[in-house]
């Protein structure tokens, strides 16, 4: 029979129950003051495993079909990104176990519609899994817990006919390894399960890049699953961590498109502590660090002793910014930063909306295509003008290169749909601003101005109303323009919807020094990393205080009324 359906609303049918119940059948705690007693999870570890398990509910069944595994698994690739001591490693030990000998592919459903799984020996695999890191040391944070558990347990010992040795557990058509090589000697192998250990360290450098390639290849082979566990990763160093929440955020903007039939594969669990935590005031930290830990938190009743946490957070020798990714779980920004993700979430607002009829200022920068690297993207931002909310204004308002694109082809925008944006915003709202830089879109912005220019409050200058050139003789003004929006973040005049384009283009962008200033760049010319919907974002701030100056702000008056008097 098919599944029963949801009893309540949004839910998804998983195997999660079932793992559960066998962790606590089988495992044990490792160490500690518990250790030895039947393991038992906090509720936030229990719902990862959940959403972790979740499965087709239209799967029919069974899980072979001819030669063929159908794996109706959602997730193959989940990143578990918690504060360090949250108890990420012994977790995926157990799960690395459990993929091992347990029921964690779905076969079909039992009589009261409920999901049945099968082990992966039982399917003809052999069930092969992988701990992983680039050094040793890290790969034990896993392993040493993932070994006990096994070593403390007679009654998993006994009935899976498990062998645990130091470097590898065996059992009947299934191994457990670790694994530190260069990602080069990693391909062929299939397994079916790998855990990455501390993938913010995972850097080309050391060969984390290729290793977690290859590893990925090789269970797209056996349709197996991968669980990083990062802790919060420096933006910029282009590490595996960084690499995979980009690759995240990615899904959830194809996810977003109307349409689409994109597939949410990929699952993120990260929590950081707020941005308006002050570390220097206890109970501020105290609270944030509370926020992040979740249930593990002493004060929560868990094992993380905030009072030592805070100890160590304050320790003259030890990194402020490094403290704040380990310890508030806090995604932190580079020094060349222009905006930092913490400065985003101060001023994210998602529950604001734009009525039709609102004032509004517009922020346009186009691209061509281009023969070096990926084409810098198109974007359409815009800006309230009565409280200042930067927004995107469609479902599509930033047309980029799609990743997967030809490198010999060259890529460029959809103009049609670009134009079609625009006059949908000025047939919508009320366009008091326009603003675009026209490199490459010259004789666009000539028709633009053409068609609109004269009905604007404020024009960027007397001959051409819409265009602003970002560089050349307007510079002094960008650089202005720049400073202003930076300052209206910092100080939390602005707010804006969070869009996922313009969040990832607002921290990519890199402060740059030029002779008038200080202007924004991508990382290196030929970056992937576009920067193009937060130039849209500085120019319709920019347009709504020059229509502020202008007065739009103001109410019109009223006309007074005169009576005759006869």
């Amino acid at each position: 029979m098919p599944w029963r359906g949801p009893e309540y609303e949004g839910e998804v049918p998983t195997l999660g129950y079932d793992v559960l119940d066998w962790l606590t059948e089988y495992l044990v705690v490792p160490d500690g003051p518990s250790a030895g007693d039947p393991l038992e999870l906090t509720p936030e570890q229990a719902q990862f495993i959940l959403n972790f398990y979740r499965v087709d509910p239209t799967f029919t069944g069974p899980a072979i079909t001819g030669r063929s595994l159908v794996n109706a698994r959602m997730t193959n690739r989940g990143l578990l990104c918690r504060p360090k001591g949250w108890g990420k490693s012994p977790i995926l030990g157990a799960l690395a176990i459990v993929e091992a000998v347990g029921d964690v592919i779905l076969d079909g459903w039992d009589a009261n519609g409920e999901p049945v799984g099968r082990p992966w020996t039982s399917l003809g695999f052999k069930a092969k899994v992988q701990v992983l890191a680039t050094a040793e040391d890290q790969t034990q944070n896993t392993w040493d817990p993932m070994l006990e558990m096994v070593r403390g347990s007679e009654h998993l010992i006994d009935d899976y006919g498990l062998d645990p040795m130091e470097t590898f557990i065996s059992g009947p058509r299934m191994r457990m390894e670790f694994a530190t090589s260069a990602g080069d000697t990693r391909e062929g192998g299939r397994p079916v399960f790998a855990v990455l250990d501390q993938t913010e360290a995972w850097r080309e450098s050391n060969g984390g890049v290729k290793l977690a390639a290859a590893v990925r290849r090789n269970l797209t082979k056996t349709q197996g699953s991968s669980i990083e566990s990062p802790n919060a990763y420096a933006p910029g160093e282009n590490t595996v961590a960084e690499r995979s929440f980009k690759a995240y955020h990615a899904q959830q903007k194809r996810l977003a498109n109307p349409g689409s039939r994109a597939k949410a594969t990929i699952l993120l669990d990260h929590r950081g502590a707020p941005e308006s935590v002050d570390i220097y005031d206890e109970k501020s930290l105290r609270d944030g660090l509370a926020h992040a830990y979740g249930d593990s938190a002493d004060v929560n009743g868990g094992w993380v002793a905030l009072d030592r946490v805070i100890e160590d957070f304050w320790d003259p020798d030890a990194s402020v910014e490094d403290s704040r990714r380990f310890f508030l779980n806090q995604i932190t920004s580079r020094e060349d930063s222009w905006l930092s993700m913490l400065e985003l979430e101060g001023i994210k607002d998602t529950a604001k909306t734009v009525k039709p009829g609102e004032a509004i200022a517009l922020g346009f920068d186009g691209s061509r295509g281009r023969r070096r690297g990926v084409t810098d993207a198109t974007a359409l931002i815009a800006c309230r003008i009565s409280d200042g909310h930067i927004f995107e204004p469609f479902p599509t308002s930033v047309w980029e290169q799609p990743t997967k694109w030809p490198r010999d082809k060259v890529w460029s925008p959809p103009v049609p749909e670009v134009e079609a944006a625009i006059a949908k915003a000025f047939a919508t709202w009320k366009v008091v601003a326009f603003y675009a830089d026209p490199a490459g879109w010259e004789s666009y912005v000539a028709k633009w101005e053409a068609k609109w220019g004269a009905n604007l409050m404020v024009k960027a200058s007397r001959e051409h109303p819409i265009e602003w050139w970002m560089t050349g003789a307007r510079s002094i003004k960008t650089v202005k323009a720049l400073d202003t929006f930076k300052g209206a973040v910092l100080d939390k005049e602005i707010s804006f919807d969070g869009g996922l384009y313009l969040t990832q283009h607002l921290v990519n962008a890199r402060m740059v020094p030029s002779r008038t200033g200080v202007q924004i760049a991508k990382r290196t010319p030929d970056s992937p990393d576009k920067i193009d919907a937060a130039v849209c974002a500085v120019l319709a701030h920019q347009g709504r205080l020059d229509a502020i100056a202008r007065g739009a702000l103001k109410r019109p008056k009223k006309k007074a009324s005169v009576r005759r008097i006869r």
